[in-house]
């Protein structure tokens, strides 16, 4: 597992790069040293990859376009594929740790068209309305799930069979989450809002060393200026404006 105290983005993007993310084994274990981070905090990205995550010691706050929760130590969490997120320390009086598993879902479902996939994976990650999802210590059902997600972090890469127990305890995991939560089974359309602040956050990020008027901004996601305000206020909670000067 590798000690992380900053977070890398793609050229002109904010997806966030995954260094070690391999085809073979779209699969990165992190401890992330929040009190490290520059602000102790993570700025707005995303990443196609599911992250799931455990409060080691801290409190963290996870922000995303439907709103905010907080995740006390001892608590855990999934953020579903594709979805816009950033975090901040809730507590600055003692040590902010977070671990996190980021993987792609083929790493569960077995390949294209399987059955896996079709009947407990799709239908956790197309679904819009699920963004993040929170397991709290206090909630009894939630005990077992932040236990297999505890335990899954003491796995070691030099254990013979490391891959196959790690997909396993990745698998028990999702399925437990799978039962306890009323998923959709049909496929949804993508949140196309989503797409469109995504547009304009790479434009933002390419171009910000000049003058970005909202116009420009707006003209890069096909959207009018008042759609274009709407749209970062109901996914960032901030006008165009503020995200630029933040972003500078």
């Amino acid at each position: 597992m590798k000690n992380r105290q900053n977070i890398e983005f793609q050229m002109g993007s904010r997806e966030e790069a995954l260094p070690g993310f391999s085809p073979d084994f779209p699969y990165i274990a992190s401890r992330a040293e929040l009190d490290k981070y520059p602000g102790q905090s993570v700025p707005w990205h995303w990443h196609q990859a599911v992250e799931l995550f455990f409060i080691e010691s801290g409190s963290l706050e996870y922000y995303t376009p439907k709103g905010t929760a907080c995740f006390p130590s001892g608590s855990g969490g999934m953020v579903n594929s594709n979805v816009l997120h950033r975090t901040k320390t809730a507590v600055h009086t003692e040590k902010n740790v977070q671990l996190l598993h980021i993987f792609d879902v083929s790493l569960l479902d077995g390949g294209k068209g399987c059955r896996i996939g079709q009947k407990y994976i799709s239908p956790v990650v197309s679904d819009p309305e699920v963004e993040l999802i929170s397991f709290s210590p206090a909630n009894p059902r939630d005990e077992k799930i932040l236990e297999l997600i505890r335990d899954s972090f003491q796995l070691s890469d030099r254990e013979f069979g490391y891959e196959m127990k790690l997909r396993n305890a990745l698998s028990e995991i999702w399925m437990r989450m799978f039962d306890q939560f009323p998923f959709s089974a049909q496929r949804k359309e993508c949140n196309k809002r989503d797409d469109k602040i995504k547009q304009m956050m790479a434009y933002v990020h390419e171009h910000y060393s000049g003058k970005i008027a909202v116009r420009e901004l707006a003209a890069a996601a096909f959207l009018s200026e008042r759609e274009c305000f709407r749209t970062f206020r109901d996914c960032l909670h901030m006008t165009p404006v503020e995200y630029i000067r933040s972003y500078r």
